[in-house]
């Protein structure tokens, strides 16, 4: 097969993709370059069949609270988010707020967040890092032109000897005082709809107790 005098079966295409760690939409890719029809179906976010999974999503959301949360697509896209979320937005140029917003732009722009992020080239560089890390997995000529723009956002970082590059804080500055925030990712490895194991939900936790009483006397949790 590795020199052509073979075609691979549909199923050996699958298990080479498995075995890559190939997204979904690059499995279907690959099995139209090899002559087969796309596996997993790419539903419209406003499909009626994917009503139940934005119900849940709306629930997971909510139950945030009084903690920003974001529901987004590769490469930031903001598909959802609950209302504590304005805490990171507040002061953004209006353009950058309109739909489709995307959060890592809002997060490094200079008329965005980034006048009030106190680590900007610690947290703008753990931002470029995580999506260099993906364009290394998934090349993307998209990707490539979206990080040129971040870069030139980000000033450069000079991390000490104690960095731990996966576990930056986000320090921001907001009319009661600092915010620190951390981050967890949740994906939904189990889908196999495109559409649905593209997103994310990225969720803000308070990294101190003053930056989790900031939020819950702002948001009422």
């Amino acid at each position: 097969m590795e020199q052509g005098r073979s075609a691979p079966g549909r199923t050996m295409v699958v298990r080479l993709a498995e075995t890559l760690g190939l997204s979904l939409r690059e499995r279907n890719a690959l099995l139209l370059s090899a002559g087969y029809a796309p596996l997993f179906p790419e539903s419209g976010l406003d499909d009626e069949a994917l009503a139940p999974v934005r119900e849940a999503l709306e629930v997971v959301l909510a139950g945030h609270m009084p903690y920003p949360a974001v529901i987004v697509r590769p490469y930031g896209e903001v598909v959802a988010a609950n209302e504590a979320l304005d805490v990171l937005a507040e002061g953004a140029a209006p353009w950058l707020l309109e739909p489709p917003v995307n959060v890592l732009r809002l997060a490094v722009h200079p008329s965005g967040m980034a006048p009030r992020v106190l680590n900007l080239d610690e947290w703008g560089r753990h931002i470029i890092d995580s999506l260099r890390a993906r364009l290394l997995r998934s090349p993307d000529p998209r990707l490539d032109a979206f990080l040129a723009e971040l870069e030139e956002y980000v000033p450069p970082a000079a991390p000490g000897v104690d960095h731990l590059g996966f576990a930056v804080p986000l320090r921001l500055r907001c009319d009661s005082g600092e915010l620190r925030l951390i981050t967890t990712l949740t994906s939904f490895a189990t889908a196999i709809d495109v559409t649905l194991a593209e997103l994310h939900l990225e969720a803000f936790l308070p990294a101190d107790a003053a930056s989790a009483r900031i939020l819950r006397e702002r948001f009422g949790g």
